[in-house]
């Protein structure tokens, strides 16, 4: 979008009206999959219909079903990967800007953003595509993000949730080690950057620098999005995570230890080849004893060209169903349960959006659209803003949602 727009090109994000229309594609799963096609479709028709000239696609699908897609819809202008923008660019007759690179336009609220630290996975998982998609771990160099960070304070960015496949790999492949903490040192000296959120860490190997980086700083948020998939020892395996569940425990409890008060989020993956009844039990009971503050569960999805496609897809469809709403109904009472002991304390929110009766905000445990908000009455009475941070007296709690007052 920068690029175009340096290009003198006028640039929307999502809906609205232009002759020319750019699809940015998932392939992961299948869910995300049939909703890219869907989205492939609705503009093919459109074009066909004469409201718009143009339809390109890039990212994940394009990048992995290329060819497939080229011989089923044919009426789309050009087809590109996840790594082709200067073709794609090119398409356009745009010039590719290399001065730009690292520069954008926001298309999340002006008050936060997510910053990729690295692209690809060398992680072998079983289950995953997304290596076939994105290919190998590169790692963004260090400067260039701290640059990338100023730059978005002044555009009024206040939180920043760094992002990658594989957070903890950074800097492997550029500086010959793990180097997340170090990375996290540096963006925490930029001035105005009051939230730093660590998104997609892996658990096997996981460097607890990153754990003594975020205690020593007090704008790294006490967060910390872990997906650990499965716990069942039989499972792990079979998946190829390179963990236990006594590895897992032990990990959980000691980032507890080390920081206190830290938020854990994480998610599950569940109907997996061969996970039997007594393995989703054990599951169950782990949620149940862990007590994770955020958790999503993912039902398995059978990809072409992974590890996991070589095994029987036995677990059926609305077995997986089952067994996602019975963790997230477990989840449903950790998360009330947690939200109760919130009740009569103060904290510090920052505000995303009014809703119709209500400010809507997050505190410094919950990360955009998949965590819990904080819900304030606007009315006469209340001094908040989006965008800005206040002191928030919690009073009442429901499963996933906070509701309080200013502390004035």
């Amino acid at each position: 979008m920068a690029q175009l727009r340096a290009n003198n090109y006028e640039v929307k994000h999502e809906e609205g009206d232009a002759p020319i229309v750019v699809i940015n594609t998932c392939g992961f799963i299948d869910n995300a999959k049939q909703e890219s096609i869907d989205t492939i479709l609705r503009y093919v028709e459109a074009k066909k219909n004469g409201e718009i000239d143009k339809v390109y696609v890039t990212g994940c699908l394009s990048q992995r079903y290329k060819p497939e897609l080229e011989r089923e819809i044919p009426q789309v202008d050009g087809y590109f990967g996840t790594r082709d923008m200067p073709r794609l660019l090119k398409t356009l007759k745009a010039d590719y800007k290399h001065e730009l690179v690292g520069e954008r336009l926001l298309t999340t609220p002006n008050h936060y953003a997510y910053v990729k630290i690295s692209e690809g996975c060398d992680r072998k998982c079983s289950f995953c595509a997304i290596p076939l998609m994105r290919g190998g771990h590169i790692s963004v160099p260090m400067d260039k993000l701290v640059t990338q960070a100023q730059g978005l304070v002044k555009q009024g960015v206040k939180e920043i949730m760094l992002i990658a496949q594989d957070l903890t790999y950074y800097g492997l492949d550029m500086y010959g080690k793990r180097n997340v903490a170090e990375l996290i040192h540096k963006l925490a000296d930029v001035d105005g950057l009051d939230w730093i959120r660590l998104h997609y860490a892996f658990p096997s190997g996981f460097p607890m620098d990153i754990i003594d980086a975020i205690k020593e700083h007090p704008n790294v948020c006490n967060y910390l999005d872990m997906p650990l998939q499965h716990v069942s020892d039989n499972v792990l395996k079979a998946m190829r995570r390179g963990i236990t569940k006594e590895k897992s425990t032990r990990l959980v409890e000691t980032i507890r230890e080390k920081v206190p008060g830290i938020a854990m989020r994480t998610t599950f993956l569940v109907g997996y080849p061969g996970e039997t009844e007594k393995d989703f039990e054990q599951l169950v009971s782990w949620i149940q004893e862990m007590k994770f503050d955020r958790l999503g569960v993912f039902t398995y999805s059978h990809e072409e060209d992974t590890h996991a496609h070589k095994a029987v897809d036995d677990v059926s469809a609305e077995v997986k169903k089952m067994r996602a709403k019975i963790l997230m109904d477990a989840q449903r009472e950790i998360s009330q349960e947690l939200n109760k002991k919130k009740v009569g304390k103060t904290l510090k929110v920052l505000f995303d959006r009014k809703e119709g009766e209500y400010f809507v905000g997050r505190t410094e445990y919950d990360s955009p659209e998949v965590d819990n908000e904080v819900h304030v009455k606007a009315d006469n009475d209340t001094y908040v803003r989006v965008g800005d941070f206040a002191n928030i007296k919690i009073t009442s709690a429901e499963e996933y949602d906070l509701f309080g007052k200013p502390v004035k």
